[in-house]
This record gives C-alpha cells, structure tokens and sequence, in this order.
C-alpha cells in the first residue's frame, strides 16, 4: 500500500490551517497538489487580479520545489475561473511563462461561481523526478 506524505511550502498561508488541508500529498511517484490561489501571507486575497493570478503560480510553484517538481513536471492541470471570457486574456500570458516549453500538460478550465472571495484558482498533478 502506498502511503501519503503531505507536502507544504516554506512560507505556508494560513489558508491550509484555516481550512484544514494540505498544500499537496506525494503518493508514490505522483504529487496532488490543492487548488493554489494568489494570497497573500495571511490568507486573504490580493485585490489585482493579473496579480492574484501571478501568485497563484507563485505559490504553486513554490508547492512544486517543496516535492523537489518544477513545471515540467506537470502532467495535468485544472484552473477554476469566475470570469472565464474577461479573464482569459490576462491568465494565458502569466500560464505561458510558467508552461513555457513542450509538450504542455493536459489542462482543463472550468467557469465557477464562487471561490471564497478569489478569482482563480491553480490545481496541478506532477509526476516526481
């Protein structure tokens, strides 16, 4: 039986206390990584939305270098989206500078009503080198 191992950034937000959940899990060679969203430290959201955006990769990204991943890595990728139609235009730059080389992971944007005061949202699943 495989076991989980939970993985949390460096500077963890308080959103996983507050909520209760990990940042992600490690299941043998695979990494699930929790819907990142652009907050700041204490947990709320950051106003801007290409900012927001920027620290939703951000704080991705710093999930990903916890489980010793970076983007290349990705396999597979969700983003959940309150706008999708307006936002679009600023999201694609900011995703292209993370997923900047081929093949790109398999991504699946969703539109939603509601994400607890946020945007956007980044969920990802890597494969662990």
């Amino acid at each position: 039986m495989t076991t989980r191992q939970a993985i949390f950034p460096a500077d963890r937000h308080a959103l996983y206390e507050k909520h209760g959940y990990s940042a992600a899990i490690r299941s043998g060679e695979l990494l699930f990584v929790s819907g990142q969203v652009g907050s700041r430290a204490d947990g709320s959201p950051e106003p801007d939305f290409a900012t927001q955006v920027e620290r939703a990769f951000e704080n991705l990204e710093a999930t990903l270098a916890a489980a010793g991943c970076t983007f290349d890595d990705v396999v597979d990728v969700t983003t959940f989206h309150t706008d999708p139609e307006r936002q679009f235009e600023t999201i694609l730059p900011i995703k292209s500078r993370y997923f900047s080389t081929q093949p790109y992971p398999a991504w699946t944007a969703i539109g939603i009503t509601w994400l607890s005061g946020f945007d956007f949202e980044i969920k990802v699943i890597a494969r662990i080198p």
